[in-house]
């Protein structure tokens, strides 16, 4: 087991993503069990008047961690570097621990407004290896990737999800957002053992998870909504992953079907029941050390 990479960000415990349907009700003040918010910067770079003074005063209080959309960090376009800029202003402005995206693309020539699986291929793995190392020269700062959800497997493959996920790490040398409803959504839209898959990850570079609800299809697919309560198979694997690698901080991400603070506060205080269970364990494995 081991313990994740998060204490070099200052992150422990559990967390809730932050939407701003949440802020009126965060205005009068933030539970004791919310120990991180998550952003995604797109919706709040730039982002002024009464709406930027009300996350400005909770980012002054509160630790948060960014998780992007649109950088695309797996597309063909050349990277957006005066986002990053911005990006990296931001994120410096409101002291975030943290950054990470999506191990997908989600533009070419202009965004797609979706996020879409790549190849699984030694190029593919190349590719977007150097474009987290050029995340990370422009940032100064190291990031995580996050394994994503997909409905279709790319064609042309070269070897299956775990190992281009494994590979991508290993070639960036970066940091993994394990998202642990994605594994399981995946699991069943393409027929794999979860337990096996989560095992297959490197425990040693996880920074944070997520857990989250999804929707149901008639034919049987799951759709990764962030539209519901998470599910009961998806606690066993978020223990299961506390078992494996032992505890690390772990958000609940709601998306779309928003409902009263209180019952998203009642998942983040079920995340905080679940790493009561396990230990934190010490591990030196993995991934290099990272500059302050």
């Amino acid at each position: 087991m081991y313990l994740s990479n998060s204490n070099i960000f200052g992150l422990s415990g559990a967390g809730l993503g932050l939407r701003r349907a949440l802020l009126p009700a965060l205005q009068t003040g933030v539970a004791d069990s919310i120990d991180f918010f998550e952003v995604s910067p797109e919706n709040w770079v730039g982002v002024g008047g009464h709406l930027g003074k009300q996350f400005r005063s909770l980012t002054e209080r509160h630790r948060f961690v960014a998780h992007g959309l649109a950088l695309s960090l797996g597309g063909p376009a050349v990277l957006e570097t005066a986002f990053l800029l911005e990006l990296k202003q931001f994120l410096d402005h409101h002291d975030f621990a943290l950054y990470t995206e999506h191990l997908s693309f989600c533009g070419d020539e202009g965004h797609l407004y979706d996020l879409y699986p790549l190849l699984f291929t030694e190029a593919a793995v190349k590719h977007v290896a150097a474009r987290i190392r050029q995340t990370e020269d422009i940032l100064e700062q190291r990031i995580a990737i996050e394994n994503a959800s997909y409905y279709v497997t790319p064609p042309g493959g070269e070897m299956d999800e775990l190992s281009f996920i494994n590979a991508v790490l290993t070639e960036a040398d970066c940091y993994l957002h394990l998202d642990v409803n994605n594994i399981y959504v995946n699991s069943v839209n393409h027929g794999y053992d979860p337990v096996a898959f989560l095992r297959g990850l490197p425990g040693e570079r996880i920074v944070y998870g997520h857990v989250a609800g999804h929707d149901l299809e008639p034919s049987g697919l799951i759709i990764d909504t962030h539209g519901q309560n998470t599910i009961e198979p998806v606690w066993d694997l978020l223990a299961e992953a506390y078992r494996s690698f032992g505890v690390f901080p772990t958000l609940v991400e709601r998306d779309s079907n928003i409902p009263p603070l209180s019952e998203l506060i009642a998942e983040v205080e079920r995340i905080r029941t679940v790493q009561k269970r396990y230990p934190v364990c010490r591990s030196t494995h993995g991934i290099s050390e990272v500059a302050a």
